[in-house]
């Protein structure tokens, strides 16, 4: 008989509702916040918005809330986080900005329901990261065949060679965090 092996799940306390709302309101204003931090050095640098591009310092705290907060936390602060940056500061670009809100909602979404399963962190952030990239490339073809979009098709494949950094970014620190937060909690118990 084959042996078949079910995801289990890691029994992690159910957070409160406001715990989630300060989760998802820190979430947001790292969203915004972090970002700014990389336009101001490339604005230095004179690499310009380069730095943003390759580190993808937005979609740090929304794929953290996720894993940590849970898929409703991840979710709201992965659409409200770039909606807000765009409001205060301009980026991402509107031509962009829908196609960053669907991206980031479902990076918060896929890892916060990922948040309970036993995998390690760093598949948690492969998955997720995987998920987000899939659904924007989706949404971009769809806003391009369908609705007629002048957004150029070939950013599907430049913001995934360009933001490779990021990328592994996220693998080194994301899992770090995680662990650092879920031993803080385990030491305050």
């Amino acid at each position: 008989m084959a042996n078949i092996t079910i995801l289990k799940s890691a029994a992690k306390p159910q957070l409160s509702i406001k715990v989630q709302a300060i989760a998802t309101l820190s979430a947001i204003v790292g969203a915004v916040a972090v970002p700014q931090i990389f336009h101001v050095l490339g604005a230095v640098s004179g690499v310009g918005t380069s730095l943003g591009e390759a580190f993808l310092p937005m979609h740090l705290p929304i794929i953290l809330v996720g894993l940590l907060a849970g898929p409703y936390a991840g979710a709201i602060a992965g659409l409200l986080g770039p909606l807000c940056s765009f409001a205060l500061s301009g980026m991402p670009g509107a031509m962009m900005l829908p196609f960053m809100m669907i991206e980031l909602c479902i990076y918060g979404l896929s890892a916060g329901i990922l948040r309970n399963v036993k995998l390690p962190t760093i598949v948690k952030v492969v998955i997720a990261q995987v998920a987000g990239r899939a659904v924007r490339a989706g949404a971009i073809l769809l806003g391009v065949f369908v609705f007629g979009s002048k957004v150029n098709i070939s950013t599907i494949w430049t913001s995934i060679g360009t933001g490779l950094f990021g990328l592994a970014l996220q693998w080194a620190l994301l899992p770090l965090i995680v662990y650092r937060v879920e031993n803080l909690k385990k030491n305050d118990n």
